[in-house]
C-alpha cells in the first residue's frame, strides 16, 4: 500500500528542513503525533532512530535509512507482517515556494490488510502532516 500527500509552502527550504527534522517538536504542529523521541542524543543523523506515539497507533521506532539535506530523508519501522517506509521530500520551487512531498508505503504480508483497515487513518495523519508543516513554517 502507498499513501501519498503534497503541499506547497512558502517558506525557505532550510527553514523547512529545520522545523522537518526537529521530530521532538512535531506534536506542535501536527495533532497525527502525540509524542516523538529519538532514542539517543543529537540531530536527525543516517540511522539515528526514533519512538513515535500516534493516537489510535502503537507506539513505533523509526530508523533513519536515508538522509539528503535539504532535500529529503527518509525512515522505516517494522511490526509484525508490515514494513513501514516513511519519506519527507521537499522539492524547491519557482516563487519562493516549496513542494513538501510525504509518503507512507506499506509491504510485507499484512500490509494489504492493514492498509484497508487504517488506510483512512494513514491518509488523514498525512494530511495533518503536510498542513500543519505548512503552517509551522508560513508563520515564520
Amino acid at each position: 500500500m502507498r499513501f501519498v500527500e503534497s503541499v506547497e509552502i512558502v517558506a525557505d527550504v532550510d527553514r523547512i528542513w529545520a522545523v522537518q527534522t526537529d521530530v521532538e517538536r512535531w506534536p506542535e504542529w501536527t495533532p497525527s503525533v502525540a509524542s516523538a523521541r529519538w532514542l539517543a542524543p543529537g540531530p536527525l543523523a543516517l540511522g539515528s532512530s526514533a519512538r513515535l506515539e500516534q493516537p489510535g497507533l502503537r507506539p513505533a521506532v523509526w530508523r533513519v535509512t536515508e538522509i539528503d539535506p535539504p532535500h529529503g530523508f527518509v525512515w522505516e519501522s517494522d511490526s509484525p507482517g508490515v514494513h513501514s517506509r516513511g519519506e519527507h521530500r521537499l522539492v524547491p520551487l519557482d516563487g519562493g515556494r516549496v513542494r513538501a512531498e510525504l509518503v507512507m508505503a506499506q509491504t510485507g504480508p499484512l500490509a494489504g490488510p492493514v492498509g484497508l483497515l487504517l488506510g483512512r487513518t494513514i491518509r488523514r495523519y498525512l494530511r495533518q502532516e503536510a498542513d500543519g508543516l505548512r503552517r509551522r513554517c508560513e508563520r515564520g
